[in-house]
């Protein structure tokens, strides 16, 4: 039985681009002007091997009865009763309107479990919206573009709680409690030579020729009793470089791999060790959030070893110090020399992005590094950062509170997030700091 997911918000939103987003096509019609959608609109989607029944539901409006908005409304009702969990859209530009929170409250009268989704949140233009979305009392706002297809991994993770054994089916789009572990990199540095050689067969055209991949290829595998889905992906050009039509579906094609994968290998040239096309590679996992480990390929006909891995270590601290401690492992897809350290590393950086630490831990950390180093002054005052918790892993995500903790800088927020990996061995993987305000009790309410 497929799970049923309600979209439900006020009007112009975005509920019907992303109805559209996750049937796979433009089911809904969708414009500009707010109250296009009336009548419940039902589609059959998949997101990430989670099988859903989708509904599509009118803009929540406040209207007296008999109207047509109370019709509208009374088909959200229904639609919201029947299903099994429902996704409360915001737009995270605009931010909370006083609408949000009047239907908020409408929301949590009903047994429907609620996810929270900030839309609009494309090149992090909604952050500020996402985060006030707190205020709603509805848990973790999940950060997504339903038009541009951004933040759908997050998604996942959010509907999968509500999901049962029997909504996932395998095959093209992925599978339940499988392990997702995409390949990536430049074309023609040998990730298809590479997946050949883990599963042990000629399962993907390999040649000399840049491009011989064009589809994102997906394997399932079992690897000492654990379930993988391997995922071979299209050589990725720099954008300037990608004229025609087919490369460009191509690389695509290769983005949603990244942006469903749980640990994604990027496979670098070891003769070609400075491309700057790897690090830009490298940057879109890390934006998505996923974990990471870097192998160079090669590694049998590199001659001179250590000035190689300097200059890639060397590369990684400069670009990408967000994520220090990249695991790197040196193999030849070839010959298949080093190929066996390859996934105990993939597995490792997997444990560490799904890594839940408890708040008393925490808590007892921060205390330590607050002491050692104090947030600086902001306008002449001290800010107090009062504790902190971790909502969620895949990343490794934590909310910080405080007063005017949302004016805490950059360097400091990059301070903690070092202490955090270098105290709880959280390398190489992304790790997301949100400060958030506290109540003030006596602030009228």
């Amino acid at each position: 039985m497929a799970l049923t997911v309600a979209i439900v918000g006020r009007p112009n939103v975005g509920k019907s681009t992303l109805f559209n987003r996750l049937v796979g096509r433009r089911a809904a019609i969708v414009a500009p002007e707010p109250g296009v959608t009336r009548d419940r609109r039902e589609g059959e989607g998949r997101l990430g091997g989670l099988e859903m029944i989708l509904i599509d539901t009118a803009g929540l409006e406040d209207a007296p009865g008999g109207s047509m908005e109370s019709r509208m409304r009374e088909q959200t009702n229904r639609a919201l009763a029947d299903a099994d969990v429902a996704l409360f859209v915001i737009d995270a530009r605009i931010g909370l309107t006083p609408m949000d929170r009047h239907f908020t409250e409408w929301i949590r009268k009903s047994p429907t479990p609620v996810i929270l989704v900030a839309n609009k949140c494309e090149a992090g233009g909604g952050r500020s919206g996402q985060i006030e979305a707190f205020e709603l009392g509805l848990g973790e706002p999940v950060g997504i573009s339903a038009e541009h297809g951004e933040g759908l991994s997050d998604l996942f993770d959010a509907l999968v709680e509500h999901a049962s054994e029997g909504d996932y089916k395998s095959g093209e789009d992925g599978a339940g409690g499988t392990v997702q572990l995409a390949i990536i990199g430049r074309p023609n540095v040998g990730k298809s030579t590479l997946v050949n050689r883990l599963i042990g067969e000629e399962r993907v055209i390999t040649g000399p020729e840049p491009g011989v991949t064009r589809d994102a290829i997906a394997i399932q595998w079992n690897w000492n009793g654990h379930d993988i889905r391997l995922i071979d992906t299209a050589g990725m050009r720099r954008r300037a470089r990608v004229a025609e039509k087919l490369e460009k579906l191509s690389v695509a094609d290769s983005l949603r791999a990244i942006r469903f994968a749980h640990v994604v290998v990027l496979l670098v040239d070891g003769e070609a060790i400075g491309e700057r096309q790897d690090l830009t590679i490298a940057n879109q996992v890390v934006e998505e959030g996923r974990a990471m480990v870097i192998a160079v390929n090669k590694w049998d006909i590199v001659k001179d070893r250590e000035d190689v891995l300097r200059q890639l270590y060397d590369r990684l601290e400069r670009s990408l110090p967000q994520v220090r401690g990249i695991p790197v492992i040196t193999l030849s897809a070839l010959t298949g020399a080093g190929t066996d350290k390859l996934l105990p590393a993939v597995f490792k950086a997997y444990e560490t992005w799904n890594r839940r630490l408890p708040t008393a831990e925490l808590n007892r950390w921060l205390d330590a590094v607050v002491e050692r180093h104090p947030p600086p002054l902001v306008q002449g005052k001290r800010l107090r950062i009062r504790y902190m918790t971790q909502p969620k892993a895949r990343p490794p995500t934590f909310a910080i509170f405080g007063n005017r903790s949302e004016l805490l800088p950059e360097s400091y927020l990059r301070y903690l997030a070092n202490g955090l990996r270098d105290d709880f061995d959280l390398g190489g993987v992304p790790i997301r700091i949100n400060p958030r305000k506290s109540k003030n009790p006596y602030a009228p309410k």
